[in-house]
């Protein structure tokens, strides 16, 4: 049979790939990885993004990352919504000018980051969180969100303004939270956190939700899987580098999952797989 996957998140466009980036697609797309949806960080990468995506027939997504939110300009925001016009703007026939556009983010909160929680920066990725939200639901798209420390603000958020679903990347909330994010549209992201055995917490929400909202992803070059995360001690004394995630380990973390929840790899390769193209409607003009 033959099985195929799809990345929900992963950051090609990251530093980290500089020097491999096509390689690393072609390494994942050896494995059965058919895409990787892209999500953008900061608006000066936008167009980079955009270029990439076209030139590999990749989706991507644009918007502000709460990381990015301290050094963020409002115009910024106007930046965006110029490539979100030029994005879904209709061509001759009637269909976007570029269909590589499939949702807004990487967007949210992070109230983890000691330096994000101070009153000024909170109300600060609030306001940028909440201006994305408006243009997601303008423009009819769904949103890639992060979740750290913050699903009930972002719950609340989601609320007042109400979008198109979409995905609630590397979740890691509570089963009651977990299940309000998918009455309001949303599928949740596992990925390399999952495989770690002592990740007790996060295994058990990825056993007790129904397959129907679980997508998988990677957030790769970040959140490696057990098989490539090197301790400090293990870095210092055998000079190892810190393991890169790649796309290519996405079947594996796929296999975790089917391990954990007691199922065949397939069949959590086809149900993520239609659960991904569910959530962002727009994969499904992809030729996947």
């Amino acid at each position: 049979m033959n099985v195929q996957w799809i990345d929900s998140h992963c950051h090609l466009d990251a530093p980290e790939f500089a020097h491999d980036r096509l390689e690393v697609l072609q390494r994942a797309q050896a494995q059965g990885v058919a895409a990787c949806v892209m999500p953008a960080v900061q608006a000066k990468d936008f167009e980079a993004l955009r270029q990439f995506a076209r030139s590999t027939g990749q989706p991507y997504a644009l918007g502000i990352h709460p990381l990015y939110v301290p050094q963020a300009q409002v115009s910024d925001l106007a930046l965006l919504e110029q490539h979100l016009q030029s994005a879904l703007s209709l061509n001759e026939e009637g269909a976007p000018s570029d269909p590589h556009c499939v949702a807004l983010g990487e967007i949210g909160l992070d109230f983890w980051v000691p330096s994000l929680c101070e009153p000024a920066m909170r109300e600060k990725q609030e306001f940028f969180y909440n201006a994305q939200l408006k243009l997601a639901k303008i423009y009819k798209l769904p949103v890639i969100l992060h979740v750290r420390k913050s699903a009930d603000a972002l719950l609340k958020g989601l609320r007042r303004c109400q979008v198109q679903g979409g995905i609630a990347h590397a979740f890691n909330g509570s089963l009651q939270q977990a299940q309000m994010l998918v009455d309001l549209g949303f599928a949740l992201g596992f990925g390399g956190a999952m495989t770690y055995d002592r990740a007790l917490q996060l295994r058990q929400l990825a056993t007790s939700l129904p397959l129907e909202a679980i997508v998988l992803e990677t957030d790769a070059p970040d959140i490696p899987p057990h098989w490539l995360y090197r301790t400090q001690s293990q870095r210092q004394s055998e000079g190892l580098p810190q393991g890169r995630n790649e796309p290519c380990e996405l079947p594996q973390i796929g296999a975790v999952l089917a391990r954990l929840r007691g199922t065949s790899v397939e069949h959590v390769a086809a149900v993520t797989w239609h659960n991904t193209r569910r959530v962002l409607p727009r994969l499904q003009s992809f030729h996947l």
